[in-house]
């Protein structure tokens, strides 16, 4: 929104889990937007995520730096095309490290760089279920930024994907990091709300654009 009659707050949902709203201005976010298109284009482009039990992901997905599937990475977009997978641009890791930076503080930045980025983009129709990010070999933060539609992001606890839980708004350009003792929390997006995405941006659904550090050998991908 433009005006608010009560201006969105930074708030820490958990230790150390916390939400930034409008981290990202308006031309940060057409910026990033551009680049996620090119990213989304053949080969190792968007794909649909097929789970081991069978299910399908609603939530199409790219990834770059090393492809994620159900449940690991590799260097080929494996339940793709088969492609190798786009490379991780520097200015992605500077990004994700000055977001840890300002949300965490710099005591919480990694020792090594962020590496991977899982892109997904919600329809109107898309959900994603509670899970945790625990396919990684380090514990580093895990940097969330949202483009487009504004969705409901339920935060979690580390036991179990039932309650309690907090249910935050993520609108398009706001921050979400979680490390530390929220670093493998369960969490997932129930609601999608169509038609919210800042017309100006020109995108019609949302998309996450999730990084992190995968702790696993350069030589791997």
């Amino acid at each position: 929104m433009d005006a608010e009659l009560f201006p969105r707050e930074r708030d820490a949902v958990a230790p150390g889990a916390v939400h930034v709203p409008d981290w990202l201005d308006p031309d940060a976010q057409r910026t990033l937007l551009a680049a996620c298109r090119e990213w989304a284009r053949p080969p190792a482009g968007l794909r649909t995520v097929h789970t081991p039990g069978g299910g399908t992901m609603t939530a199409r997905q790219v990834c770059l730096g090393r492809h994620w599937y159900p449940y690991g990475y590799a260097p080929t977009a494996v339940d793709g095309d088969g492609s190798p997978v786009k490379p991780f641009p520097d200015w992605l890791d500077d990004l994700a490290r000055r977001a840890v930076a300002g949300a965490l503080g710099p005591d919480a930045l990694p020792g090594e760089p962020y590496d991977i980025a899982l892109i997904n983009f919600y329809d109107a129709d898309a959900r994603m279920g509670m899970h945790r990010d625990a396919d990684e070999r380090a514990d580093a933060p895990v940097v969330s930024l949202s483009l487009g539609d504004t969705c409901v992001f339920r935060f979690g606890n580390t036991e179990t994907r039932n309650k309690p839980w907090t249910d935050v708004e993520l609108r398009s350009g706001d921050l979400f990091v979680f490390g530390g003792p929220a670093r493998l929390a369960y969490h997932g997006v129930p609601r999608v709300r169509p038609g919210t995405a800042p017309p100006a941006l020109g995108l019609t659904g949302r998309l996450n654009i999730t990084l992190r550090v995968s702790g696993l050998p350069s030589s791997a991908g």
